[in-house]
């Protein structure tokens, strides 16, 4: 490529990049700043995303994920609640630049002020412990997605973890059923096959795939089978391609991998069911090029460099998943 091609790709990456509505629909940064004692405001050069890193990279709207670990001496719901005042801590404290918000119509309005707006999610349905009531409480606090397993067995279904998994439960299908009926957001990231199927069968609204990518082209258990990609895409749902390397390539992991699952994923199933979902902040290793939040233009340059239209890119970005937002979450 001539240096004039260079240049002029790199200015229609950065004019793209700031033009389209950016949405990550997955980070554990909530979790990281406790761990870290770092706070959301300040750029410490510690984790992936903070505020200033989320404005370098032109994020709009982050998905915050509160997940809690297995091994967590607390009770799960307990330290979910804790995990979620934190979130509103930070909200409060950062109000000048950052908003909750809980439904499209607060979502336009917070992108319309100039903020970047937050969508609190939690990861794996344990947290509910067989009960509606509570799906119920942690939408009045808030929450508008849920991912239905982590890895292990819980009440909902397993996850891909479990040695010959089984579907969703009865009380799985009556928690996916009730997130349609209240405007939540299901997750089927680290669902076991039965399950996703399940889910596929049982939700009467398009679903996410938070954080996952191509088995075809890299053959971890926590990425998208062809058939479910494509089921995925015919209902409507996108998935969330992840930074994460070991979901990227198993020997040598990069942009271009990550590139090579776009264009894979958009041959199989078309470019409305792809979106982005870093993992950012929940991951041990990172590819270089996209080392945290901010460097998030070096993603839409490759997609300008691989031929996608600005269209395309604009629906990948974010375009895509703001279109499942307002038709699961309208108000």
């Amino acid at each position: 490529m001539h240096t004039r091609d260079v240049v002029e790709l790199d200015l229609n990456s950065v004019l793209l990049h700031q033009k389209s509505i950016v949405i990550d629909a997955h980070c554990d940064t909530l979790t990281a700043i406790e761990k870290q004692k770092r706070c959301l405001s300040v750029s410490t050069g510690i984790g992936q995303v903070d505020l200033p890193r989320l404005k370098r990279g032109g994020v709009n709207v982050q998905f915050f994920a509160v997940f809690v670990s297995p091994g967590s001496e607390k009770r799960v719901l307990e330290r979910v609640m804790e995990v979620i005042a934190h979130f509103y801590r930070e909200m409060a404290e950062n109000a000048a630049s950052i908003v909750p918000v809980f439904n499209y119509r607060t979502l336009a309005r917070g992108l319309a002020q100039g903020k970047i707006a937050a969508l609190l999610a939690v990861e794996g349905g344990e947290v509910l412990a067989g009960r509606l009531g509570v799906l119920n409480s942690l939408y009045l606090m808030g929450v508008r997605s849920l991912t239905l397993t982590w890895n292990h067995r819980n009440e909902l279904g397993d996850g891909i973890a479990v040695e010959q998994p089984g579907g969703l439960t009865k009380f799985g299908m009556a928690v996916v059923k009730e997130m349609n009926r209240l405007g939540m957001l299901v997750d089927v990231a680290h669902l076991a096959a039965p399950g996703f199927w399940d889910v596929l069968k049982t939700s009467r609204q398009p679903v996410i795939a938070s954080h996952a990518n191509s088995y075809t082209l890299c053959p971890h258990p926590r990425n998208l089978k062809n058939e479910q990609i494509k089921a995925l895409a015919a209902g409507g749902g996108v998935m969330g391609l992840t930074f994460y390397p070991p979901f990227i390539h198993l020997d040598c992991p990069s942009l271009e991998k990550l590139l090579d699952h776009v264009d894979y994923i958009a041959n199989l199933a078309g470019v409305d069911c792809i979106g982005l979902g870093s993992d950012f902040d929940g991951i041990s290793e990172v590819i270089p090029e996209l080392s945290d939040v901010s460097r998030l233009p070096a993603f839409t340059r490759g997609l300008l460099a691989r031929g996608y239209s600005k269209e395309a890119v604009k629906k990948i970005l974010g375009d895509n998943l703001l279109r499942v937002l307002k038709t699961v979450i309208p108000s």
